[in-house]
C-alpha cells in the first residue's frame, strides 16, 4: 500500500488500541480507497467528490472520512505534514431508528426453530435465540462465548466485547435455568471435540460461525412466516427497547450492552418515544384519530 505508515498505522490500531478484527478490515477498506484518491494527486476536498463517483451513501461517507481523519492524526503524531482535518468535516447523516425484535415476533420465531426429530438441536436453537434476546449481545459475541464465561454460581456471563472489552451481564432466573439446563442436558450431545470450549454448537459438532448464526435465522424466519429474515441485531435492539420500556435506566442498558458512550443508548429514547406517541395516537380521548 502507498500511504505512508500503513503498518505502524494498523500495528497501533491492533495492540494498542484493541480493536477488532472486523474493525480492522474496515479501516483497511476505507483507508485503501482513500489510497486511491492519493493517487490521483487532487486537494483533499475533492475527496467527498471521489466518494460520490463511487456512489457510497452519507453514512458510508462519513465513516470512510471517520477512518481517514483517525488514519491522519496518527501520522500527524508522527511528526508528518498532513492535509487540514478541518477539510474533512462529517456529512449529514439521518440517524435511523435501531429495529427491534417485538416481545410476539420473538416467540413466533422461538415456536418455529425447532428440528422435527432432534430434541437437542431444537434445545440448542431455542437456547441460541433465548441468549440473543436476553443477553442484548453482538453476533460475534454470542459465538465466542465459552465454557469458562459461565458463572452459575453468581448467574452471570463474561461477554469479551469491542476492543477486548469485558462485561459481565447478568442472568435472569428463567436465562439461568435454560442455560444450565442446556450445558448438562443437550451440549454434550451436540459436541464431537472435548477440547471445544464453545457454549453453542453447531451441527458439526464444533463452534459456530457468524455464517451459521444467520442461516439459522433465516430459516427460522423463513418457517414462522416472516416476510425476510430476522437479522441477529434486531434482538440486541429488542433487549435493549424491553427493558427501557420495563424502567430499566440508561447507564444499566448501556452496562449491558457494552456501548462506550451513553448518546449511543440515547438512541432506544426515540424508539420507545414513538411508541408512545403512536400509543397516545391510538387511545387517548383527544386524539385526532376520532375526529
Amino acid at each position: 500500500m502507498s500511504l505512508d505508515l500503513w503498518i505502524d498505522f494498523f500495528d497501533d490500531l491492533e495492540h494498542v488500541r484493541g480493536r477488532s478484527k472486523n474493525t480492522i478490515m474496515a479501516y483497511r477498506r476505507d483507508l485503501e480507497l482513500y489510497g486511491e484518491f492519493v493517487k490521483l494527486k487532487r486537494d483533499i476536498h475533492h475527496f467527498y467528490e471521489f466518494m460520490e463517483k463511487k456512489k457510497l451513501s452519507p453514512r458510508s461517507q462519513a465513516r470512510v472520512i471517520s477512518s481517514v481523519r483517525t488514519y491522519l492524526k496518527f501520522c500527524e503524531s508522527k511528526g508528518m505534514q498532513v492535509p487540514r482535518l478541518d477539510q474533512l468535516r462529517q456529512p449529514k447523516v439521518k440517524v435511523a431508528l435501531p429495529k427491534a425484535i417485538s416481545v410476539e415476533d420473538f416467540q413466533r420465531l422461538y415456536d418455529n426453530c425447532g428440528v422435527e426429530g432432534n430434541v437437542y438441536r431444537t434445545a440448542r436453537n431455542q437456547m441460541t435465540l433465548l441468549m440473543l434476546f436476553g443477553l442484548g449481545c453482538r453476533v460475534s459475541e454470542l459465538i465466542d462465548l465459552n465454557l469458562q464465561d459461565f458463572n452459575e454460581t453468581d448467574a452471570w456471563l463474561s461477554v469479551l466485547g469491542k476492543g477486548g472489552k469485558q462485561r459481565l451481564v447478568p442472568l435472569t432466573d428463567n436465562l439461568l435455568k435454560e442455560l444450565t439446563d442446556y450445558l448438562r442436558q443437550v451440549r454434550p450431545r451436540l459436541v464431537k471435540d472435548d477440547s471445544c470450549q464453545s457454549i453453542l454448537i453447531n451441527d458439526r459438532g464444533k463452534r459456530p460461525s457468524r455464517v451459521d448464526i444467520w442461516r439459522w435465522l433465516a430459516a427460522w424466519s423463513n418457517k414462522a412466516g416472516f416476510p425476510e429474515p430476522i437479522s441477529p441485531h434486531k434482538f440486541r435492539h429488542g433487549c435493549a427497547t424491553a427493558l427501557l420500556e420495563g424502567g430499566a435506566d440508561l447507564r444499566s442498558i448501556q452496562m449491558l450492552l457494552g456501548h462506550s458512550s451513553i448518546q449511543t443508548t440515547q438512541i432506544y429514547t426515540s424508539v420507545t418515544s414513538k411508541k408512545l406517541k403512536s400509543e397516545i395516537d391510538e387511545h387517548h380521548p383527544l386524539s385526532n384519530k376520532d375526529k
